[in-house]
Order: C-alpha cells, then sequence, then structure tokens
C-alpha cells in the first residue's frame, strides 16, 4: 500500500516481524500461511519476485503434496530454491521486511539434519518446520529441532499437525491429546504454533466437505477441533492454535446461498468510492465466502491462523485477522485498567460492558494481532484491503 492508503486504512499499522521477534509475538504472525509443493522449481523466484502479495508465511512441503518417488528431487530442489533465496537477500534482490516466514514439512527427523546441512549457511533463512502426523511419542522431531538450535544461529521452530487416529479416534483422543501436550510442554520454546489436519482426519471417515460447509459444519472434526482446543488454547498454556486449510478457490457449482450478505458491500462501495459490489461478486466466483465463514469462526473460536492452498486466499485472510477500532479501544481499556481497582466499565463505543479480569486474555490476543496486522480506522473493516489484484 502506499502511504496515503496506509494512513487512511490504519488507525495503527502493522508492525515488521521476522524469524527473530520473539515467540509470542510471533506465533499469531503466520496468518495466511501458502503451502508449495517441495517439487516445484519456481519457488525461489516467486518469494524474490513478491509474486504473491501479503504472504507472511509459507511452507515448503516435502510429505502428502509429493510422491513419494519424487522426494529425493524434492530435496535437492528445496536446497537449492533456499541457497537462491539467500543469495538474492545477500545482492539486495529482495529485502529482509520482504521475505515471508519459510518452514519446511518434513517426513521424518532425520530430514531435518540433513536438508539443513545440504543448504549450509543458506538454512539461516528458515524458520522452522512442520512436523506431520504428530503424535505424543514424536518426541524425535523436537531433539532434532534442539540439537540443529544447538549447532546453528537459529532460531528454528516446530510446529506439530495433530491429524494422527490417535487424535480424533473417541476412545483415544483426550488422552493422546493429554499426552502430546505434556510433550509439547517439555519443548515450549521450540513450538511456534499447533496446527490441525483436518483433511487427514476426515480421510478417516471417507468424508470431504463441501464449498458450501465450513469444517465447524462437519460434526465429528468439529467435536475433535473443541478438544484440541480446550486442551492447547488455554490462557494459562499459551500455544495458539492454527486452522485448518480451505481447499477451494474456483466456482465449482452452489448448491446453499452465498455467505456473505451484500450490505457491508454496499455501504463500503457508496461510502469509499470503490468497487464493493464487484468485489463481492468476485469472492463469490472463487468461493471465498465459504472461506471467509470460516476464518470467522476460526476466529469466533480461538483460532489465528489459516493453512492455505491457492494464492488467492492470502489477502482475504490476512483482512480478517486486522483487528477492528471498537475491539482495539475494548482490549487497550482493559489492558490498562487496574484489576484490582475495577471490576466492569463501558465500552468506548458504550454499547457493551467490559469486565476486567474475564476479559483479559481476550484483550491480550488482541493486542497481540493488533502487532502483526494493524488496525482499521473507525469506518472501515476487511472490505477495505480487498482489490482485483486479490482474483489475479
Amino acid at each position: 500500500m502506499t502511504k496515503e492508503g496506509r494512513e487512511a486504512t490504519f488507525f495503527k499499522a502493522p508492525e515488521s516481524f521476522d524469524k527473530e521477534t520473539p515467540r509470542e509475538i510471533l506465533s499469531y504472525a503466520l496468518g495466511a500461511t501458502l503451502y508449495m509443493p517441495g517439487t516445484r522449481e519456481t519457488i525461489a523466484n516467486d518469494i524474490i519476485t513478491k509474486k504473491n502479495m501479503g504472504l507472511a508465511s509459507t511452507v515448503f512441503c516435502l510429505e502428502d503434496s509429493i510422491g513419494d518417488s519424487e522426494v529425493p528431487f524434492a530435496e535437492s530442489n528445496l536446497t537449492n530454491q533456499v541457497q537462491e533465496i539467500h543469495t538474492a537477500l545477500g545482492n539486495r534482490e529482495i529485502e529482509p521486511n520482504d521475505l515471508p516466514l519459510i518452514f519446511i514439512r518434513v517426513r521424518n527427523p532425520e530430514q531435518i539434519l540433513r536438508l539443513t546441512e545440504g543448504m549450509g549457511d543458506s538454512s539461516k533463512i528458515i524458520a522452522g518446520f512442520v512436523f506431520p502426523k504428530f503424535t505424543s511419542e514424536s518426541y524425535r522431531y523436537f531433539e532434532a529441532l534442539k540439537s540443529l538450535n544447538k549447532q546453528s544461529t537459529g532460531p528454528f521452530y516446530g510446529m506439530p499437525i495433530i491429524e494422527s487416529p490417535q487424535a480424533i479416534y473417541l476412545e483415544s483422543r483426550v488422552k493422546e491429546l493429554l499426552e502430546t501436550k505434556r510433550l509439547l510442554d517439555s519443548y515450549h520454546d521450540l513450538v511456534l504454533n499447533v496446527r490441525i489436519g483436518a483433511t487427514d482426519f476426515s480421510g478417516r471417515f471417507g468424508i470431504r466437505r463441501g464449498p458450501d460447509v465450513t469444517v465447524y459444519d462437519i460434526m465429528v472434526i468439529r467435536d475433535c477441533i473443541a478438544d484440541i482446543t480446550n486442551i492447547f488454547a488455554r490462557g494459562e498454556s499459551d500455544y495458539v492454535v492454527s486452522g485448518p486449510v480451505w481447499e477451494y478457490f474456483a466456482n465449482v457449482g452452489r448448491v446453499l446461498k452465498p455467505q456473505l450478505r451484500k450490505s457491508p458491500f454496499e455501504e463500503f462501495h457508496l461510502t469509499n468510492g470503490g468497487n464493493g459490489t464487484k468485489i463481492r461478486s468476485q469472492l463469490l466466483n472463487k468461493y471465498v465466502d465459504g472461506l471467509i465463514r470460516e476464518v470467522i469462526l476460526d476466529k469466533e473460536n480461538g483460532i489465528i491462523g489459516k493453512t492455505i492452498i491457492h494464492p488467492s486466499h492470502i489477502v482475504p485472510v490476512q483482512s480478517l485477522y486486522t483487528v477492528g477500532h471498537e475491539e482495539y479501544l475494548d482490549a487497550l481499556s482493559i489492558i490498562e485498567s487496574d484489576q484490582d481497582q475495577r471490576g466492569v466499565i463501558k465500552s468506548h463505543y458504550t454499547n457493551k460492558m467490559n469486565e476486567i479480569k474475564p476479559h483479559y486474555n481476550w484483550a491480550r490476543k488482541i493486542l497481540l494481532r493488533a502487532m502483526n496486522y494493524g488496525v482499521f480506522h473507525e469506518q472501515h473493516n476487511f472490505i477495505s484491503l480487498l482489490t482485483e489484484d486479490v482474483f489475479v
């Protein structure tokens, strides 16, 4: 955005971050995390040329997105791609502030050390690794990560994906999740996010959610997500749980009504001289309205961050994490109030009560989000950040 555009849109502009940013802040910063198969030979060029507008985090995948026979090529390709990005940084072809957080989804712990050894000094641009099919017995991933951090400049973080049969099956779920949490607690400072693998979960039951519904409409998955957030997203544990992937990026035939009301887009069109109605049509054509609804439900359930598989999802997801002016002022007043002197205060907008103690953890999370995604001016919302460029 131009300086004028940022000033017109943001009451508080987003702050910059990189892998050196404190973990508590960085864990909220991933936003829309774009997965790329490790066999893709244009990864470095896409990042250097900033092809994907608004990209804050990406995962180079060596697991389910590639075939077993492709692993040797993918490892070699990723080594070359990372080295190319590192060279471009040294040559100032791309500035450090323009580099997204880079993660690699590996197949096994040994792959972590093998890859970083092959990448050499270039591996320092990597923010961490994603651990698939993670269970309460997967400690070797974090032992490899711990060893890597000891022998390098780091930091390198781990992001376990909870997607195992033990976690989704009812008879083993609670025991498995509690034991997994105990394992993560022993490596607490190395855990950046806890991610949910709803695709693997769904596959266990022969389910694939359609574009007209959200993951919360699939009862067996919804129940598991509820238990994951119950155990990992409690205020005292401070883990950030990220939401599962949205698979659709083109119109495949609609059965239910669109999930975006006309009035917010019409109002934006009238008050900002913009193209609100056209933006709404493009969102519907790309089936992004289902994604928007799912991200809103993610947020309402304390989940921040979203796995994505298409660049058209980046800006809609990121814009939904931008903090509204009203909730920012509420959060500020709660944090700044003396909990011993005041129990409840009227909101700045005089439309609700803010209870200091019960709302404190909520307020803290809102302010962490505000650092990474900014705060809208009073008359702005996520539509302000959507343009035709989003849907290219």
